[in-house]
């Protein structure tokens, strides 16, 4: 973790990764990037940060950044314009195509990385004033069941717990969620809280992740088969006498329908067991440890909302808390867990095609009243499309422009082929972004907006405990790159709508965010901050972290339910009797196995962020497909090896992973490497496009897939000081590297094609090691004696060490004896190889780890001590003491090996 130079000035911001919501510290350095740690003031985190956010500092550069407007010219290159001539163009060309389709031939593509103005301003203009709902954003990916559970149950998108309740409950089930690696301040905090407390922690989950490390049990259900897990949890708290009789009478209804259903579904433990894979004894302890527990909070993430049925597990896991009254109290409440930094206050605005702002709904009052405080006559009156429907549209030509700001939909949306053809066809497809380059903007972008990043730009997001942060400016805008609210605002000035959208500040748009929360509320609504309505600017700036609902009376909450008073019409809670589940494709002989997509521990969505951090590139740079042994040997696959997955709308080819942990017939494969980052490992494209009927969620967890080996004899490695153009031929990764950027490569071609290959890019005068014969060429070049670009190739077992290299090329000068031994690829005198690094906080390689355990080191806690490995945010801990369990074993065969002899 970078420090802070106390003499130094630091801005009080939020971090823009998940949606824990962390209070960061940023400290310019003067020379583009910041020193950065964790606030220990704010609640969300107390001054921990994860290794992404630690990271920060390192992805604040303006490599890559788009910095002035540019639009596509009549020669069909994109040139840059004055910032007047775009808007003007997108202004002009939107009435065109409103005046002659209608509104709803336009729509926008929002993100969970915008602030909550930026997204208010947006989805005003496109509901409120061009009259189309067609305003979908890519929360829809991630938390869009959550939100349909919600609303189903609660009559609102409604939250009912907070943070301090991990440090309270007496049980933590985790559902669906690697909180080690996707929430890992969060996870601490259980850790925490089961080291002080004694908590128990359950994990649920189809793969055996780093989370389960502390659980006290694991249940590794069937995939998609959650509904019938909780179904059967109801059924038991019925039958043990563990419900809340009173509770159910007073504030809710459909008990009896539900319980009824709950019971065709999984009717006894053995009907359960048969229904989710698990056994009768681990369901039996799970059953009765719940029943047992009145404190109880159920926190659950992308494998309860990633499916096609996922709005029916979020209620069946909600029934539960119901039925047991565990909602809205100390230590007790079903949580979500939220993936982006503004998901929870794009919902609070409308950031979903099927909400209006403020959390009200399409229904004729609410209409009316957004309408009425707008002074909108052209408001939007239904629903729009939803994200996958939206993209659908779009590729039948329905829906003829597009802005997408802030987000990558050609690499994250299902069926990412087919979305990155449909965006080839849109008459006009516009972009608001940070970068020049990425899948959707090279998928033919129009018009390329630039936006401020993450610090460069002043607003609010709130975090998943309904916590409102400030993100503060700390660096100054670069280029000509603007506010997305003062882009959105303009175009809307130049279609008519001045009156509307003359904000002068962030300030201005969150004051009449929080009036309109307010406006005929009288607590109706569940989003009310409207004490926060007539704050100034100053007030504003200073702004401290606040939860809401905070009301004009100043009447705040911190938890919902608790007492019933629920948001629906006649304040009672609906209990929700769900769908049998099943999963809505089917294996065959063809697609045998099932591909879960997911997040890794140091990176995050398509890495134009994390992938500028040397740091998190070098945990796990490659892209990878995790395979259980016994499938690795039924479809020939080695450990180290790659494969090509296939699906019906996609392939990659990708390293395997030999994991015992993986479940028997899954894949597992992450989901961040893109075509700008990677060669061949879209694994958006391998996702059936499956939806929620209820959310419109993606099923990104259960695609049928087929794996087959893929052979390359060469492997190696590329290092430069800037980017270059691999030969198409190659299989590549790309990592960002002390001192430039690094490409892991497989290969099949001839080796002459590759040394005459890096003499066009590199000059003629390498220093070479060549072996033709023996399939080994390394060479380099270098200027002055530091090296400039190199290339180590050879078969798998002989193509250098990536980590020793690395070390030399970020080293600058070398010296004679570093020099002579570079092409050897391994260590010279004083440079040992530390190996794959493990904790990215502190930068600790996996051969540094062990040594310390040879030394003697045999916990986590003395591995800290000693290397500070895990003392940070603690998401490397697992893998601390997996290894320390590997050397004890060692030590024991080896033992029994001397013994023996």
């Amino acid at each position: 973790m970078t420090s802070i130079d106390p003499s130094l000035r630091a801005t009080s911001t939020t971090c823009p990764y998940c949606g824990v919501g962390c209070g960061v510290l940023a400290t310019p350095d003067g020379s583009g990037g910041a020193a950065i740690s964790g606030d220990p003031s704010h609640p969300a985190n107390l001054g921990r940060l994860c290794s992404k956010g630690s990271a920060l500092g390192e992805t604040v550069g303006l490599e890559n950044r788009l910095l002035y407007p540019m639009v596509r010219c009549s020669k069909g290159t994109m040139e840059r314009v004055a910032w007047t001539d775009a808007l003007d163009h997108i202004a002009h060309r939107f009435a065109h195509i409103v005046a002659r389709d209608g509104p709803n031939a336009m729509a926008f593509y929002l993100s969970g990385q915008l602030l909550t103005e930026d997204y208010y301003v947006a989805n005003k203009l496109m509901k409120g004033f061009i009259g189309s709902a067609n305003v979908d954003t890519n929360s829809r990916l991630c938390m869009a069941s959550s939100v349909a559970g919600h609303r189903r149950a609660f009559g609102a998108d409604t939250v009912p717990g907070v943070y301090e309740d991990l440090d309270e409950a007496d049980l933590l089930v985790l559902v669906g969620s690697n909180a080690a690696w996707c929430h890992p301040v969060l996870f601490q905090r259980m850790i925490a809280n089961k080291q002080r407390r004694g908590a128990r922690i359950v994990v649920i989950d189809p793969r055996k992740t780093d989370t389960t490390e502390d659980a006290d049990l694991f249940l590794g259900l069937k995939p998609g088969t959650d509904t019938a897990l909780f179904s059967g949890l109801l059924v038991h708290l019925a039958d043990h006498g563990a419900l809340d009789r009173d509770y159910i009478e007073r504030y809710t209804v459909g008990f009896d329908e539900a319980l009824s259903r709950a019971r065709s579904i999984a009717g006894s433990v053995a009907a359960t067991a048969l229904a989710t894979g698990l056994s009768e004894q681990d369901l039996s302890a799970f059953f009765q440890l719940f029943a047992a527990t009145p404190r109880v909070v159920t926190l659950y993430s992308q494998g309860v909302n990633q499916s096609a049925q996922g709005t029916d597990k979020v209620n069946a896991i909600v029934n539960c808390h119901l039925a047991t009254a565990r909602i809205g109290k100390i230590g007790a409440s079903p949580f979500s867990l939220t993936g982006q930094p503004n998901a929870m206050g794009g919902r609070e605005v409308g950031g979903l095609s099927n909400q209006l702002a403020a959390h009200m709904n399409f229904t004729p009052p609410d209409i009316d009243r957004v309408r009425r405080f707008w002074k909108a006559p052209r408001i939007a009156t239904h629903e729009g499309l939803k994200a996958v429907q939206m993209f659908e549209a779009i590729g039948r030509g329905e829906i003829k422009a597009l802005w997408v700001i802030g987000t990558n939909p050609a690499v994250s949306l299902p069926d990412a082929d087919a979305a990155r053809a449909a965006l080839k066809k849109l008459e006009l497809f516009v972009i608001s972004e940070n970068v020049l380059s990425n899948d959707t903007v090279d998928a033919g972008a129009h018009v390329l907006l630039p936006a401020l990043a993450w610090g460069e730009k002043s607003g609010t997001v709130t975090n998943s405990e309904r916590r409102i942060s400030r993100q503060r400016a700390f660096l100054p805008a670069p280029g000509e790159a603007r506010p997305d609210w003062w882009i959105v605002g303009e175009v809307a000035k130049r279609l008519g709508f001045a009156a509307a959208f003359d904000y002068g500040s962030a300030a201005a748009i969150f004051r009449e965010h929080a009036a309109l929360s307010a406006f005929e509320n009288n607590g109706s609504r569940d989003f009310d901050i409207g004490g926060l309505s007539e704050l100034n600017d100053d007030a504003f700036d200073a702004m401290t972290p606040v939860l809401w609902p905070h009301r004009t009376d100043e009447t705040g909450q911190q938890r919902f339910f608790a007492g019933g008073e629920f948001f629906t019409n006649d304040r009672k809670a609906r209990f929700v009797a769900p769908e049998r589940p099943s999963l809505r494709s089917e294996i065959n002989e063809g697609r045998p196995l099932r591909l879960n997509t997911g997040r890794i521990r140091d990176q995050w969505h398509t890495m134009t962020r994390t992938g500028m951090s040397p740091r998190l590139g070098a945990h796990l740079p490659e892209p990878f497909v995790e395979v259980h042994p016994d499938d690795a040997a039924r479809h020939g696959l080695a450990d180290g090896s790659f494969a090509r997955v296939t699906t019906d709308h996609g392939q990659c080819t990708l390293k395997v992973v030999v994991n015992p942990r993986q479940q028997r017939g899954m894949l597992f494969a992450p989901i961040h490497w893109s075509e700008a980052n990677a060669s061949a490992a879209r694994v958006g494209a391998l996702v059936a496009p499956i939806t929620d009927p209820f959310s419109g969620q993606p099923e990104a967890k259960a695609t049928p897939a087929s794996i087959l080996p893929y052979e390359y004899v060469f492997r190696g490695f590329v290092l430069s000081r800037k980017p270059l153009q691999l030969p198409d031929h190659a299989w590549w990764a790309r990592a960002t590297i002390g001192g430039g950027v690094g490409y892991l490569i497989a290969d099949n071609a001839d080796l002459k094609g590759w040394s005459s290959w890096l003499r066009a890019v590199a000059g003629e005068e390498l220093a070479e090691y060549s072996d033709f014969g023996g399939g080994v060429y390394r060479a380099a070049s270098f200027a002055g004696d530091a090296i400039e670009t190199c290339l180590f190739l050879g078969p798998a077992r002989d193509a250098g060490d990536w980590g020793v290299v690395k070390e030399l090329f970020a080293a600058g000068p070398l010296t004679d004896d570093q020099r002579r031994m570079l092409l050897s690829g391994k260590p010279a005198q004083g440079l040992a190889a530390t190996g794959p690094v493990v904790c990215a906080c502190f930068g600790v390689g996996r051969n540094t780890i062990c040594d310390a355990i040879a030394a003697g080191a045999r916990s986590a806690t003395e591995l800290g001590v000693r290397l500070k490995a895990g003392t940070n945010c603690g998401s490397c801990i697992p893998e601390l003491k997996r290894l320390i369990a590997q050397s004890a074993t060692a030590d024991h065969e080896r033992g029994k090996l001397i013994a023996a002899n």
